[in-house]
């Protein structure tokens, strides 16, 4: 019987997940920025210019970053001339996209404390919480901390332009 226990017992050890072992796995199962947002249909525009831009290594790197992702239909509320421009200038686009970027994690509690963060494009965009709701500059944020391997999107309802 105390043999019976024993070999019950070693197996048991052996099938338990060893802690770093398993993080690890979950890291490996956790996509990266780009591949998150690929499989989100309502956020194909930005997929899409991500690509055209030339930014899909760059936000699948290792590098931490929080991205502001605008929904498809917050690209549709651009006027069809600023998305002509972007579509026909990649210094444009690049610049456009890269202001929803910024380095490091900052989840929603961190953006409700935070006043502002300096995006990868150089400027700084502002957070305001109003009527119970969390805004970078006037984007309204709809969806909040989308964990990624290399940081955190926080979906928006506007597209940020940069002045």
């Amino acid at each position: 019987m105390k043999r019976i226990l024993l070999l019950c017992s070693a197996i048991a050890a052996l099938a338990a997940p060893v802690p770093m072992l398993a993080a690890a796995a979950q890291a490996k199962m956790t996509p990266n920025i780009v591949a998150l947002a690929a499989s989100d249909k309502q956020l194909s525009t930005l997929v899409s210019l991500v690509k055209q831009a030339g930014l899909v290594k760059a936000l699948s790197g290792k590098t931490k970053l929080t991205v502001f992702a605008p929904t498809n239909a917050a690209f549709a509320a651009v006027p069809k001339k600023t998305l002509n421009k972007l579509a026909h200038d990649r210094a444009l686009l690049t610049k456009v996209l890269e202001y929803h970027v910024v380095a490091g994690v900052l989840n929603a509690s961190q953006v409700e404390m935070t006043k502002s963060a300096k995006t990868l494009e150089g400027q700084r965009v502002y957070f305001s919480v109003k009527g119970g709701h969390a805004f970078v500059d006037r984007a309204r944020i709809v969806a909040v901390n989308i964990m990624a391997s290399n940081g955190i999107v926080h979906v928006i309802n506007r597209v940020l332009i940069p002045s």
